[in-house]
């Protein structure tokens, strides 16, 4: 079995991590783009561009599915890529969790980048899943460059002006960026003071991942040992070295674990 996922950078090893975790026999090509990024301010057809160069690179290494472990890229790539590369290669996209953060009511904040949060694409989403809960936008400007540079300090900092304007007694966070998922526990950390004791994540790694293997009906046999490809803009290269910052990244890169 091998998953190809597409990203601007190392947002999608949380994504690459939840498949290793429930496949550890999956084969994994990462297909990102550090001649390109960031693909926030772009526009939406440079995104779309971007996201489906990164795609056909991984499809050539013929994989089962392909996911685009990426919201921005998934708001404006998604058709565009499944028009392509569908029915031949299932491609899977990434949707911030609101509507089961939204599901208990409440108090639900949406942690996401500055070109996200505010957008028609976001708004449509709280308006269809928010349902009764209180849902507030939190921009976070910074953070995702931050956690990509793997720079400690300035997620540091990214993180506490985010909480600053978090509200008070939050029931549920909504990692709107899937780079956000790599921190989540300096987030905790910083909201520990101001959000509601019973405080729940909510990630799309988890769910992207198992949509994965649904698609290709997790039934591909394993080849042997897991192994990893990494394609930097098209080129066969080394996983990134922020990668080894976080548990996500030393587990991809790592052994494989036991079934």
């Amino acid at each position: 079995m091998k998953i190809a996922l597409v990203d601007s950078g190392i947002g999608l090893l949380p994504a690459a991590a939840a498949l290793r975790r429930l496949r550890p026999d999956v084969d994994l090509v990462l297909s990102s783009d550090p001649d390109g990024m960031p693909w926030g301010p772009r526009t939406p057809e440079d995104i779309a561009d971007h996201a489906l160069a990164c795609a056909r690179a991984a499809a050539a290494h013929r994989p089962d599915a392909l996911v685009i472990a990426c919201n921005t890229a998934s708001v404006h790539g998604l058709e565009t890529l499944r028009a392509e590369l569908e029915p031949g290669l299932p491609v899977i996209g990434t949707v911030p969790a609101i509507k089961p953060a939204a599901a208990r009511g409440g108090r639900v904040a949406i942690w996401a980048t500055p070109a996200t949060t505010g957008s028609p694409y976001q708004r449509g989403l709280i308006s269809e899943f928010g349902g009764a809960a209180e849902v507030t936008e939190v921009a976070c400007p910074g953070l995702a460059d931050a956690v990509e540079r793997g720079d400690e300090a300035a997620v540091q900092a990214a993180v506490a002006d985010a909480a600053a304007r978090t509200p008070a007694g939050t029931d549920a966070i909504v990692l709107g960026c899937t780079h956000y998922e790599l921190v989540e526990d300096r987030i905790r950390a910083a909201v520990s003071g101001i959000a509601s004791p019973d405080l729940v994540f909510h990630g799309s790694a988890g769910a992207v991942a198992a949509q994965a293997l649904r698609r290709i009906g997790d039934a591909a046999g394993s080849q042997g040992a897991a192994r990893l490809t990494v394609l930097h803009s098209g080129r066969v290269s080394a996983l990134h070295a922020a990668a080894a910052r976080y548990a996500e990244g030393r587990l991809i890169s790592g052994p494989v674990p036991a079934v």
